[in-house]
C-alpha cells in the first residue's frame, strides 16, 4: 500500500480535458439524429483521458451513472465534451462530463448531456493503484466533490444490497 504523503495531490484543473467532434452522417441513428452510442463512446474516451491525466496511470471504466439525453444532437453539429475529476477515492475517480452541441450556422449551443463515469487506475499488473488526492480550489469544486462522494456512497450501498 502506498503512503498518501508520497503521492502528490493535483488540482482539478491539472486534468480537466475538453474535446470537440463534428457529427457526421455515419454517426446517425435510423431517425437521422446522432446515435446515443456515439455520444457514450465519446464520453468514455474523454473520461479515460481525464482520469489517466490525473492518475498518471492507465484507467478503466468501472461504472457509468445515469445518463439522461436532454436534447437530440443533429448531424452537422459540433459536439463538445468537458470533463473534470470531481471526486477521488483510493484507486477510483469520478469524472464529470458536460456535453453540448453547437449549431455552427446559428452559433446556438445546447446542453445535451451530463454524466458521471467512475474510473479506476491500474498499475502495470492491472491491479488497482492509489491515485493522487484532489486539491479543491473553488466552492464549485468543493460542491462537486461532496456530490461525487454522495454518489459513491449510493453506489456502494446498492452494490451491498445486490
Amino acid at each position: 500500500m502506498t503512503d498518501h504523503t508520497q503521492i502528490k495531490a493535483k488540482k482539478v484543473s491539472d486534468s480537466a480535458t475538453e474535446m470537440a467532434q463534428l457529427m457526421m452522417p455515419e454517426d446517425a441513428n435510423p431517425k437521422g439524429l446522432v446515435h446515443g452510442g456515439v455520444i457514450l463512446s465519446l464520453a468514455d474516451k474523454i473520461a479515460y483521458a481525464c482520469s489517466s491525466k490525473h492518475a498518471g496511470h492507465y484507467c478503466v471504466t468501472a461504472s457509468v451513472d445515469r445518463v439522461d439525453f436532454k436534447s437530440p444532437i443533429r448531424i452537422g453539429q459540433l459536439v463538445t465534451l468537458k470533463a473534470s475529476v470531481n471526486y477521488v477515492g483510493h484507486s477510483s475517480m469520478e469524472v464529470g462530463i458536460k456535453i453540448t452541441a453547437q449549431d455552427l450556422i446559428t452559433g446556438e449551443i445546447t446542453h445535451t448531456n451530463t454524466c458521471f463515469f467512475t474510473m479506476v487506475a491500474l498499475d502495470e499488473n492491472n491491479k488497482p493503484i492509489e491515485v493522487p488526492r484532489l486539491i479543491l480550489e473553488t466552492e464549485e469544486e468543493k460542491r462537486r466533490f461532496k456530490k461525487g462522494e454522495e454518489r459513491r456512497d449510493i453506489r456502494l450501498k446498492a452494490r451491498a444490497c445486490a
